[in-house]
């Protein structure tokens, strides 16, 4: 038998029975010299295309860990275990990762089988040197009809289970996994054992690896402008994971995803090394992650095949490796070691058709000397993208896959192949409601909107329309027809605008058509602002659009009313909307709102302002860590029924900020005094505003008004 492949799929069309191809498979997997990472890869691949019975799958997965690291090949895409000498103080010892001497007794999982009768492995969605990923139903979140009940699972081969100290080194590592919340990295919960099965459970994605696009045979590279926003995406992962401290250590395409909506996604943090930033004191370890020995040598840097301390630059040196063969269809070294092309003297040629600073950005990238390798991923990414490239006509015709739209993965996570929004917030295995004990001043009533063609005669009136001509104030000269005065602009207005108190007001408009939308107090907020508009000459007719709210949202509207404006006078890119009819939500309904977001990369901030006096933050809060979004981003949050409305009820008010980074170093409570929040919200965004500049914040507020349900 040829190899692992063929003697599968002679299984699979009928031409070998069950127990023919069991009993020839040890014969096999000895003639199969690709190694066992490789093999396990194989079965994989083998099992997506065609299921595999169960019994069948476990019983050659089973016999492919049995053959430990020791038929490991030379190079390959394929994760690797490295039996390494390390130091240890004074003392050194052999940290050799080895596969468990597995009997009949020996634990292994595959689809079918439940890990700790809660996840049930429903399908293999890929295979790896370090372990095996499934598709998984969470029985909790089902019992609790969660929208979303899956997560994907990462089963730990045999090998890295016969290290008896893994599971602590995980569970560390997942902890520590845990504060890189990034729409281009995937989510890793918890690390937990079955037994011996050791595993780690993640958010569930739809999409394929980028290994699937680099060894289609008929790919030959993709023109620079469709591989530029799958590098951005990359190296966003990797900057914000070395911002926090971790070096990847195993950036490789398979460990890149591609999802279905469009976006990149890096995965295996959980195992990433922490590494010393000069700036910080020497945190100490019990057991040292790279211990496990994870790397792949055709990704790896030579440092790291030289097990020296993990650097950001390692990661520089992988992405070189990867933007190259993304361009190309080759790896820049025909995926030899970084060692093996050292020692061979290898350079990489320039990509046909790549300007001179994206391929002297991707040179040094690629360099085998870590000192005078990219210093940073941000730095190699500023470069690569600095200049575009003239694409040559080949290169289009050979391009035959493009990635358009690639950005956030939505504020809330997308499961491995789970259909749905990608904009939809992560649901937990129960639904909370946003829920307060009832308050002692009346109920609001919901505020009518006011949408009045305004002119001086009836700015007083209590009349909800009113059309006049808008004359000349009475000190102007009588001789001055309205006709020949100047026309009213918003930044003429501004001035009067800010001056009424508990408000936020914004002018819109040119020439003698003037519109002014925003929030003024009750009771008499409307007619107060008529009567100033009133004095204002430039015979403009204005169209006033105005919502007046209680005085108890008055702290609330003062505060946002100077990011609020600065939105509006910019022509109001940053919006935000409650998805129900008039905005009116009854007892029970979720709260589900929509965003877009200004035309250039920022944090997305959502606060549900609720009657009793708190607040609650929707977005980044747990249901929804990853708040950063990209440039000009439209999103949906709460259609997974995270937040469900219920007492007191009334008119409340949901609040979208716009900051150009993330506003707190520490996740906050998921509900807390307003009062409290908004003091530490006015210190952030002042400390923000002085380092970034005022123009890149901004606010949209939009009201929402809930009655209880009639039974």
């Amino acid at each position: 038998m040829a190899n692992l492949a063929d003697a599968i799929s002679e299984f699979q069309s009928g031409g070998l029975s069950q127990d023919e191809f069991i009993a020839q498979l040890d014969s096999t997997l000895t003639k199969d010299s690709v190694g066992s990472a490789r093999l396990l890869e194989i079965l994989g691949e083998a099992h997506t295309q065609m299921p595999l019975p169960p019994e069948v799958y476990a019983e050659v997965q089973r016999r492919i860990e049995q053959m430990g690291s020791t038929n490991l090949t030379q190079f390959g895409g394929e994760t690797r275990l490295q039996t390494t000498l390390r130091s240890s103080g004074n003392s050194h010892h052999l940290s050799a990762i080895s596969a468990q001497s597995t009997n009949g007794s020996e634990q292994v999982k595959g689809v079918g089988d439940t890990l700790n009768n809660r996840f049930v492995l429903e399908e293999c969605l890929g295979v790896g040197g370090m372990g095996t990923v499934y598709k998984a139903l969470d029985l909790r979140k089902l019992e609790a009809s969660d929208r979303k009940p899956y997560v994907a699972i990462k089963v730990l081969n045999v090998q890295f289970r016969g290290n008896p100290q893994s599971l602590i080194a995980l569970q560390r590592e997942a902890r520590k996994a845990q504060v890189l919340a990034h729409r281009n990295i995937v989510a890793v919960y918890d690390f937990d054992r079955d037994g011996a099965i050791v595993y780690l459970t993640m958010e569930y994605l739809s999409g394929k690896p980028l290994s699937h696009l680099l060894r289609n045979k008929t790919f030959k590279g993709m023109p620079y402008d469709e591989a530029l926003p799958i590098v951005r995406g990359m190296a966003n992962a990797l900057a914000y994971a070395h911002e926090h401290g971790f070096v990847h250590c195993d950036f490789k395409p398979g460990n890149v995803l591609l999802t279905d909506k469009g976006e990149v996604k890096v995965i295996d943090f959980g195992i990433a090394r922490v590494f010393q930033r000069p700036e910080e004191e020497s945190d100490a370890t019990v057991f040292d992650p790279g211990a496990l020995g994870a790397l792949t040598p055709a990704y790896a840097s030579p440092e790291m095949l030289e097990h020296r301390e993990p650097d950001p630059r390692d990661d520089v040196y992988a992405l070189g490796c990867i933007v190259y063969e993304l361009l190309t269809g080759r790896h820049p070294f025909n995926r030899l070691s970084a060692t093996q092309a050292r020692s061979a003297d290898l350079k990489p040629q320039r990509p046909e058709g790549l300007g001179t600073r994206p391929w002297r950005a991707l040179r040094a990238a690629l360099s085998f000397d870590r000192d005078a390798r990219t210093p940073t991923v941000n730095r190699f990414v500023e470069e690569f993208a600095a200049q575009p490239r003239v694409t040559h006509p080949r290169m289009l015709i050979a391009g035959g896959v493009a990635l358009a739209g690639v950005g956030l993965a939505a504020l809330s996570i997308v499961w491995f192949r789970a259909p749905g929004s990608a904009a939809e917030a992560p649901s937990t295995s129960s639904t909370p409601q946003i829920a307060a004990a009832p308050i002692a001043t009346p109920t609001p009533t919901p505020a009518p909107q006011l949408s009045d063609r305004v002119e001086p005669p009836a700015l007083h009136a209590a009349s909800p329309v009113a059309t006049a001509a808008v004359p000349a104030p009475a000190s102007a000269p009588a001789s001055a027809p309205a006709s020949a005065q100047a026309p009213l602009t918003p930044a003429s207005l501004a001035a009067l605008l800010a001056q009424l108190p508990c408000s936020a007001l914004a002018a819109s408009g040119q020439g003698r058509t003037m519109k002014v939308h925003g929030f003024v107090p009750q009771p008499d907020g409307v007619a107060t602002l008529k009567e100033r508009l009133s004095t204002l000459s430039g015979g403009s007719a204005l169209d006033v659009d105005v919502k007046p709210l209680g005085a108890d949202k008055c702290d609330v509207i003062q505060f946002y009313a100077p990011y609020w404006t600065r939105n509006w006078q910019a022509g109001h890119p940053a919006v935000l909307k409650v998805k129900a009819p008039d905005g009116q939500l009854v007892e029970g309904d979720p709260l589900v709102v929509s965003l877009t977001t200004p035309g250039f990369d920022s944090y997305v901030n959502i606060d549900y302002y609720q009657l009793d006096g708190s607040v609650v933050h929707m977005v980044p809060g747990p249901r929804a860590p990853d708040n950063q979004a990209p440039a000009n981003y439209a999103a949906t949050v709460g259609s997974a029924g995270d937040w469900v409305v219920a007492r007191p009820f009334g008119t409340e008010l949901v609040v979208l900020l716009i900051t150009p980074a993330p506003l707190f170093s520490a996740p906050r409570p998921e509900s807390e005094a307003r009062a409290d929040y908004l003091r530490a919200l006015d210190a952030g965004l002042k400390q923000m505003a002085g380092k970034y500049g005022p123009d890149r914040i901004m606010a949209d507020v939009a009201e929402l008004n809930s009655r209880a349900r009639k039974h």
